[in-house]
């Protein structure tokens, strides 16, 4: 049976390591991104794979947008199977500046960019009664980090969207899947200095296509990373606190190298938003 697969933010990072993973002969993929000329490219790779590919230049925070590239893609595909919302910036608050607007941009891409690529898909999914679909959260919905308060709390939002839509979907044969990624092996990590745990994009795409097929609730990777949450949880505040406030300048000054880099809307890193020398993205 032909599977159907949708994947918003797909043109660079994890999105484009999963498109790839995903383009079989028995697979039709749709692909969208703000960058259409890099979609291109994924396609033609896609196509040599056998796999029939539909690309569209969406900017995930217009509703429009996101209606247009579900409906055609469903008409063209006959229905749908998996959706995966991808998309999202990791730019720092800057709250000293007196102005709102980054931070505004960061909690209008990653949460109403999620909630516009995957509300559109769900009537088509009900109908069918069946479907998974899925958001790329972040290790950093587990961390609060320092001048990046907007992209760890929309990191949390989306995950405890996907908690509370759990059991209202689960009665219509649909699964909601939360990954939450450490550092991958993107363009948009390749200038930070520490990493720990560092893995390959496609290994990481393996490891999340495989927690998809087993719709596992929330899937945190690697599993290091799942250690480090819980040690960090059971750590006094005062103690966390007091860490973060150590390394503060050296999160924020060299947050101000990498930021233009991060200014996009494909997460090449899920962490994308956290700067250590150690910088999470």
């Amino acid at each position: 049976m032909t599977k159907k697969v949708f994947i918003m933010g797909a043109s660079t990072g994890i999105g484009k390591a999963l498109a790839i993973k995903y383009a079989k002969a028995d697979t039709i993929l749709g692909l969208a991104s703000r960058r259409i000329e890099l979609l291109e490219e994924i396609k033609i790779i896609c196509e040599s794979l056998s796999c029939k590919t539909f690309i569209y230049k969406v900017d995930v925070r217009q509703e429009e947008d996101c209606l247009k590239a579900t409906k055609h893609f469903i008409k063209s595909a006959k229905g749908i199977d998996i959706i995966i919302a991808n998309s999202g910036i990791g730019i720092s608050d800057d709250i000293l500046s007196g102005s709102s607007q980054k931070i505004n941009s960061v909690l209008k891409t990653n949460i109403i960019g999620v909630t516009n690529t995957i509300i559109p898909f769900l009537p088509k999914m009900k109908e069918q009664r069946k479907g998974i679909i899925v958001v790329v959260s972040s290790v950093a919905s587990y961390l609060p980090i320092p001048d990046k308060g907007g992209y760890s709390a929309s990191k949390v939002a989306v995950r405890r969207l996907f908690d509370s839509w759990r059991p209202t979907l689960r009665g219509y044969g649909i699964n909601t899947v939360s990954i939450c990624p450490g550092f991958i092996d993107t363009p948009m990590t390749e200038k930070i200095m520490y990493k720990p745990f560092l893995k390959n994009a496609n290994e990481a795409a393996s490891a999340f296509i495989n927690a998809i097929n087993k719709s596992k609730s929330t899937y945190i990777y690697p599993w290091q990373m799942r250690w480090i949450i819980k040690i960090i949880n059971i750590l006094p505040n005062s103690i966390y606190n007091w860490i973060i406030y150590k390394y503060r300048n050296v999160i924020t000054n060299y947050d101000k190298i990498v930021e233009k880099r991060e200014e996009n809307d494909d997460q090449s890193s899920a962490l994308g938003a956290m700067g250590l020398k150690p910088k999470i993205v």
